[in-house]
Formats: C-alpha cells, sequence, structure tokens
C-alpha cells in the first residue's frame, strides 16, 4: 500500500488517505484547517537537540539520518504504539507522512518513511 511523503503546504487530497504531520513545531502561516491532518505526531519527529543541531544543513544529512533512525529504534510505550499504528495504517491502507521544510529529499518525514518501510516491511 502507498506510503507517501509530501509537503504540509501542498494541497490535501483524497488520494492521501491518513495525514500524519512529523515535526515537532507546527508549520508557519499555516492553519490547523488548512493543514488537514487526521494526526500531528509531533513526538515521534526528532528530537529538539537533535533537529537543531541538523538545522536543515545538507552536510549534516548522513548523520542526521543515522541519529533519528537510532531515535525511532528506542521509542517505547506509548510513543512505540504510536508508530506501530501508524504501520498498521500504511499495510491496510494510504499513510501520507508530512513534513513542513522546504528540501523535499532532505526531511524528517524522509526518514520516518525509510524507518516504517525496514521495520515493518511496508
Amino acid at each position: 500500500m502507498p506510503l507517501i511523503v509530501k509537503r504540509v503546504y501542498e494541497e490535501a487530497t483524497s488520494d492521501d488517505g491518513y495525514r500524519v504531520l512529523i515535526d515537532r513545531l507546527w508549520p508557519r502561516g499555516l492553519s490547523k484547517e488548512k493543514a488537514s491532518l487526521d494526526l500531528w505526531a509531533k513526538e515521534l519527529a526528532p528530537g529538539d537537540e537533535l533537529r537543531r543541531w541538523f538545522n536543515h544543513r545538507i552536510e549534516r544529512w548522513p548523520e542526521f539520518e543515522k541519529r533519528y533512525q537510532a531515535e525511532l529504534a528506542q521509542l517505547e510505550g506509548e510513543r512505540f504504539k504510536q508508530v506501530e499504528q501508524l504501520a498498521r495504517i500504511a499495510s491496510e491502507g494510504t499513510l501520507t507522512l508530512l513534513y513542513a521544510a522546504k528540501d523535499m529529499e532532505h526531511n524528517n518525514a524522509i526518514v520516518f518513511q525509510n524507518f516504517l518501510r525496514n521495520r515493518f516491511s511496508i
């Protein structure tokens, strides 16, 4: 089933299925209605320290990927249950992971997508 990554500023479509924002901070200039989210999973986004360190600097991307993957791999309790729920949604239908960054290739939704694919064979 489709596991889509899309910028949150793009128009929501019926093909998006379940829409989840994977960002710690709310996107600037975007109303909650316009975002058309099913879930804001800020607790699954990179931690504040990692987010600040990365600061969207492309040269740090490989290390950011490793560190964020490690954060995700260490999730426990309710946060891990939330990841499992998203994996289940993705395996049964369409899951769209949303991000606010301008860079379409270097953002936390891409890392989260890869994590779901690798961990849950989606």
